[in-house]
């Protein structure tokens, strides 16, 4: 699937919206109230693979406020986070734990999605049988870096050594440069365990990391816009199924390998970032259902609220319906096996190198809703992201919440930097 296969793909969004359409309407008057009926009066969880605030958080929360009105019983809708091993932990909550109704559906990444096909033993789940229900964007992923790290072009990284970061290994942000080693001769060692696409971003603001992957030019245009078009944050290589205009003058991974065997490996590796913002619900929930949710998806792509929110986000929409996913996943699952083989041996994890916490000592001075400001002994003040799942707070040694901090407490923090989240929080 080198970028030119994908033609045949990119011609058919405007036949899958009037199929969708069509679908829509084929709907039985009896069916349609079974589907009204059941819908009337609940409330739909979209959950989101992510944490909040970078590029998946915010489609799925435009999504979110919008598809309800386009479900026949206009339910209510409600956004939950469900981070966790990029993306897996949410693929597999959908496929193993969900209800099987229609009111539990989610959007993870595609790294997340095929994590089975490259061996991941902790993907309890087939992709091709999720209810793929559809795909906002058709994304182009870039790999940057921060302009104070030296490095200029993707052929910087050919000469000299440098440092990633990353949150998990099975994501983008881990494969991608992983797979720039060993197709084309980088040399970049990749740090794990950084909240987040924001939590990498911050690391490389601090000079702990020279760059990171896996920032769509979505999430470039609607989060990192401020630091993308001051210089700041500069991409150096494209990745997916085709160059983008709006990187006009920066390579593609693609002009990088030469045999048709490594362009298809590429494809595995790059080319599903095509499948950018994927929306599925678990296997099994009855049909009529799924078509109902399919067409409200593909209704929500064309309403004028959805579209204007979009545009003022600067969040690009390119939309795929749940059958077109599916076609395009099995077109992937269907590439040769020895192609399939050589991806898989390209993205072997081996040693994961995880980031050291720093430690700091210190006394809250001040509590909000989500931050904590700390003063160490030296008078310096830091500012904590404080999360629920994320940080760790025990008070006098016993296990706490968030609302047990409060100021003028003395506290020892292990975190990841300023202005970043405390993993570890314990307060006398």
């Amino acid at each position: 699937m080198t970028p030119n296969s994908f033609v045949s793909l990119r011609s058919r969004p405007l036949l899958t919206g009037l199929a969708a359409i069509a679908a829509s309407a084929a709907f039985s008057a009896a069916a349609t109230a079974d589907v009204m009926g059941f819908y009337k009066g609940k409330r739909v969880a979209i959950y989101v693979g992510n944490h909040p605030g970078g590029g998946y958080d915010a489609y799925t929360r435009l999504l979110a406020r919008n598809i309800g009105r386009h479900i026949p019983g206009s339910p209510g809708t409600v956004v939950r986070n469900m981070p966790g091993a990029a993306g897996v932990r949410l693929a597999n909550y959908l496929y193993n734990s969900a209800k099987k109704d229609g009111t539990e559906i989610g959007v993870f990444a595609s790294s997340s999605a095929f994590a089975p096909l490259f061996g991941n033993k902790k993907a309890k789940y087939e992709i091709n049988k999720f209810t793929w229900i559809g795909n906002i964007d058709q994304t182009t992923g870039t790999c940057t870096a921060w302009h104070t790290s030296g490095f200029k072009t993707f052929d910087d990284l050919l000469k000299s050594s440098a440092l990633f970061g990353a949150t998990g290994p099975t994501g983008v942000n881990s494969e991608h440069p992983r797979g720039f080693n060993a197709l084309v001769g980088t040399r970049i060692k990749v740090i794990h365990g950084y909240p987040g696409s924001t939590g990498v971003l911050l690391a490389m603001k601090r000079g702990e990391v020279q760059g990171g992957c896996g920032f769509a030019l979505s999430s470039l245009k609607a989060r990192r816009r401020k630091e993308w078009k001051s210089g700041k944050l500069r991409v150096l290589v494209q990745t997916g199924f085709k160059k983008h205009p709006e990187l006009a003058g920066i390579p593609h991974i693609y002009d990088y390998v030469k045999t048709d065997e490594d362009k298809k490996v590429l494809d595995l590796i790059y080319g599903r970032h095509i499948l950018g913002r994927p929306l599925a619900a678990p296997p099994g929930i009855p049909g009529d259902r799924a078509k109902a949710l399919r067409a409200a998806f593909m209704a929500t792509m064309k309403d004028p609220e959805f579209v204007k929110g979009a545009n003022r986000q600067h969040l690009p929409i390119e939309p795929w319906d749940g059958e077109q996913v599916h076609k395009i996943i099995d077109q992937f699952l269907n590439y040769p096996p020895e192609v399939i083989k050589k991806a898989r041996a390209t993205m072997e994890i081996g040693k994961v190198v995880k980031v050291k916490l720093k430690k700091t000592d210190g006394k809250i001075v001040k509590v909000s809703r989500r931050k904590i400001q700390v003063m160490d002994g030296g008078g310096k003040k830091y500012t904590f992201k404080v999360s629920g799942r994320r940080s760790k707070i025990t008070v006098g040694g016993k296990k706490a919440k968030k609302k047990a901090l409060k100021a003028g407490m003395s506290c020892a923090f292990q975190h990841f930097g300023d202005g970043d989240v405390a993993k570890k929080i314990a307060c006398k």
